[in-house]
């Protein structure tokens, strides 16, 4: 992944539990580098070693991890350093997730190398969407789930998100259903 993605679990976490945290935090994980450059590429393992040992030292589930940090990135990294990437994505809830299959096309003009999942979305009826989320990289479905959950607040229009099934063959393969409220 991309060093940008390791940042910003850094900036979750020492914005809403301090430095020394974070400190703690990369040495359980065994995390050496000092600095995480946003445009280099790290092994998957640094990121998923840091949310193992961030659930460990925070004393709460990876899913949970996971989940604030989707959150954390639509709100914070986002907002911050795509703002209008982010505000190009639609003018509501409803318009964003229908667009996400066409979304990562533009960040990939911005980071080339990226893996980015894809998307398929239904719009049920006026209210309900169905996502489907594919990606090569396991184990993300909580971070899907905050993604989900700021994007809402992104847009302040309250959802519920329901994780309906999943299935993992050579891909993970997540369907959710979002009702917008």
């Amino acid at each position: 992944m991309y060093g940008l993605v390791n940042q910003a679990i850094q900036g979750l976490v020492t914005d809403n539990y301090g430095v020394d945290t974070w400190k703690l935090i990369k040495s359980k994980a065994g995390v050496t580098e000092e600095v995480f450059l946003g445009n280099s590429l790290y092994d998957d393992k640094v990121t998923y070693d840091l949310a193992v040992a961030s659930s460990e030292v925070l004393k709460i589930s990876v899913d949970d991890v996971l989940s604030a940090f989707g959150k954390y990135w639509v709100l914070k990294i986002g907002k911050e350093k795509y703002g209008s990437l982010m505000n190009s994505g639609g003018a509501n809830l409803s318009e964003f997730l229908l667009r996400l299959p066409n979304f990562h096309s533009r960040v990939m003009l911005i980071y080339p190398d990226i893996r980015p999942p894809e998307f398929k979305v239904q719009k049920v009826d006026e209210r309900t969407i169905i996502l489907d989320y594919y990606s090569t990289r396991i184990g993300l479905t909580a971070f899907m789930s905050g993604l989900i959950s700021g994007l809402s607040e992104f847009y302040g229009t309250p959802c519920k998100i329901r994780h309906v099934s999943s299935e993992i063959t050579d891909i993970n393969h997540d369907v959710f259903e979002v009702i917008i409220d």
